[in-house]
């Protein structure tokens, strides 16, 4: 059984899913970090110092109180009550969109290059017998079919 197991789990197909995966996860967190530490700070400071991860709706009115009363962050209005995060909604769909659009653009990429490798005309390892258009190995002299004499 524990060989069985090994076998499965060393198969090509599954290491390179396993490196898949994990190069998604990572690839994923630079996205994000991109998105929140650079893309949506300069997007908040184009519009007019607007932070991003703070913009919420309160939904409850102890949260409307405190937030009439002064500025609250976002952690602080979830301590008192529930809150409609939109400004993390925003954040996340941009993270995501850029995300997608990456993987689409590798899988274009990866796309094209197969296409241009099959179009390629690769070395052919036989040729066809001229007398009864059998295949036959390329450095064949005679035709193990009908035993004609190849040029």
């Amino acid at each position: 059984m524990f060989k069985e197991f090994k076998n499965f789990a060393l198969r090509d197909n599954v290491v390179d899913m396993m490196v898949g995966v994990i190069m998604g996860g990572a690839f994923g967190r630079l996205v994000g970090s991109v998105i929140e530490d650079l893309v949506m700070p300069l997007v908040g400071r184009l519009i007019g110092n607007v932070d991003f991860s703070n913009l919420y709706f309160p939904l409850s009115r102890k949260v409307a109180e405190a937030w009439m009363a002064g500025p609250l962050s976002l952690v602080d209005a979830k301590k008192i009550g529930p809150v409609f995060a939109y400004g993390n909604f925003i954040t996340t769909l941009l993270n995501f969109l850029i995300l997608a659009f990456c993987i689409f653009m590798i899988v274009k990429i990866r796309t094209n290059v197969q296409k241009k490798i099959a179009d390629t005309p690769s070395a052919s390892t036989t040729k066809e017998c001229k007398f009864c258009c059998t295949h036959i190995a390329i450095k064949a002299t005679r035709c193990p079919n009908c035993t004609s004499a190849l040029a």
